[in-house]
């Protein structure tokens, strides 16, 4: 019954108000409340890779200083093994109650996680506890951020117009680069004005104290936010199918979804991977490589770094602009490139000793970061259609999130092992290597529909564009269909000739 609704709604001529028109304001509010929820998760974790090297010594003191920094960071890592739970359990949530709702769930769970770590006792208090309370916190983060991410991209693709949507979505990775410079900017505010005792005592404390209000700030914007267009209408038409379907909510089947979806799922994990691998190891790991492996001061390296961030701030809605111009695949496809080409380079001038050299080499990998950072948050979404997109498209990132959350403690347990102060370069090529496969196979997005979803525009002569567009792709797409059912029709007579020839060679046969 549903199935036959849907295909009679399907063989409808699509008209001038099948397209949605966004409300500006509506929109503003959706980007900014995305935005924001992004820039405290990953101030958390700005500011958890940049005082790394404290954490090392308040919560695990009896270990060497090499081996603090990897026990640090990897309680930074094991919260990604969570992830993918929290990642299907918000990406349910959030195709069967809506994109809203989930993301004020996420942005609370994030803001009282991060805030307690502020409150942990060191281990000269309390022992034991004192490390084991860290990782629960830092697990309860990443069961929450296992649905912010892709939450936000969702939210913010579902309300962005098609003609826009490259341009809007970057604006969430700027708010993940923004969380970063706001957390590496306190976190050097707060060593300059004390000394490290006081620091190490309590000064740490202090950027995670500032996830309380911000964590209010966000819930207040998201609370504010109207539901999405795309998953209203999802709703709309579930209704107008089956009255019974719509009691229950959308279901979700992970086996269709592994089934039906897989090639949209590893496309989703090659992006993932090397896009956030890059953002790891720079953005998260790069200041205790300066620190801990090159022995630059603490306040050197990450003012280095903040620079850079400051002026990936700039590239990054750029970036986003022009993927509406000029598509997102040949942005992931130069960032991947870029990255397998300069990697070791970059590396070279981090470890030269000279502040110059070492800002290019950083500013390298900046650019090839922002080339994926900024299309990600728009193609991720539209690989999957309306009433398994949060779900789906949590899986898949989690998944990755794995491999690349590990970045920070793999690379540090390398460089250790090794003694090869390039192995993190090495690492990062392998990620490129993903990153130029998997652009090979990524289908263009730009200035299209999310799967399965109607046009959506600006306002209403932008609807009336959309709407010629979509003729002229019909049009094209009956003529190469008329163009195949000709070949078919040649073929199937040069069948018939072939047979018949066969039949005139046997005297019993007609």
């Amino acid at each position: 019954m549903a199935e036959s609704a849907s295909a009679s709604q399907q063989n409808q001529p699509l008209q001038i108000d099948d397209i949605t028109v966004i409300d500006d304001t509506k929109l503003k509010k959706a980007v900014t409340a995305a935005a924001l929820g992004n820039a405290m998760e990953w101030f958390d974790f700005g500011v958890y890779g940049f005082v790394a090297y404290a954490l090392g010594k308040v919560f695990f003191p009896d270990a060497s200083p090499a081996v603090q920094t990897i026990a640090a960071l990897g309680t930074f890592s094991v919260p990604f093994l969570v992830r993918p739970l929290g990642g299907v359990f918000f990406g349910v949530m959030g195709d069967r109650f809506g994109r809203q709702k989930v993301l004020s769930l996420t942005i609370i769970i994030m803001a009282i996680s991060t805030f307690c770590i502020g409150l942990i006792p060191s281990y000269a208090t309390i022992g034991l506890w004192a490390p084991i309370l860290l990782l629960l916190c830092k697990l309860a983060q990443g069961f929450s951020v296992g649905g912010e991410y892709t939450g936000a991209a969702v939210f913010v693709a579902e309300y962005a117009p098609d003609r826009r949507r490259g341009f809007l979505g970057s604006w969430l990775d700027f708010g993940s680069i923004a969380g970063f410079v706001l957390g590496a900017g306190l976190v050097v505010l707060l060593q300059t004005i004390l000394k490290e005792p006081t620091f190490l005592e309590w000064g740490w404390r202090v950027p995670f104290f500032v996830a309380g209000p911000l964590g209010l700030l966000g819930l207040y914007l998201r609370h504010a936010a109207e539901e999405t267009p795309a998953f209203t209408q999802q709703l709309e038409k579930m209704e107008k199918e089956d009255k019974d379907a719509i009691k229950e909510k959308p279901g979700v089947s992970f086996r269709e979804i592994f089934s039906k979806y897989r090639k949209a799922l590893l496309i989703s994990i090659g992006v993932v991977l090397v896009t956030n691998i890059t953002y790891y190891m720079l953005l998260t790991y790069m200041p205790t490589y300066l620190s801990s492996s090159l022995g630059y001061t603490e306040e050197h390296g990450v003012l280095i770094i903040v620079v850079v961030m400051i002026g990936m701030l700039f590239v990054q809605p750029v970036v986003g602009f022009f993927s509406d111009k000029i598509g997102r695949k040949p942005f992931l496809r130069l960032g991947s490139i870029g990255l397998l080409l300069l990697a070791v380079p970059s590396y070279h001038f981090i470890g030269s000793d000279n502040t110059g050299l070492i800002f290019l080499g950083l500013l390298f990998i900046a650019i090839v970061l922002n080339c994926m950072t900024g299309v990600m948050a728009s193609t991720l979404p539209a690989l999957f259609p309306t009433r398994i997109r949060y779900s789906a498209l949590a899986s898949s990132f989690n998944v990755a999130i794995i491999v690349a959350g590990l970045t920070p403690t793999i690379a540090a347990w390398l460089v250790e092992e090794t003694g090869n102060l390039m192995m993190p370069a090495y690492y990062l090529m392998v990620a490129a290597v993903i990153g130029i496969i998997t652009s090979f196979y990524l289908p263009e997005t730009a200035n299209k529909p999310l799967r399965g979803d109607t046009p959506t525009a600006s306002n209403r002569r932008e609807a009336k564009a959309l709407l010629k567009e979509a003729y002229e792709n019909i049009e094209q797409t009956v003529a190469d269909v008329d163009e195949e059912i000709t070949a078919m029709e040649e073929q199937l007579e040069a069948l018939k000739a072939r047979r018949q020839r066969l039949v005139d060679r046997h005297p019993h046969m007609e």
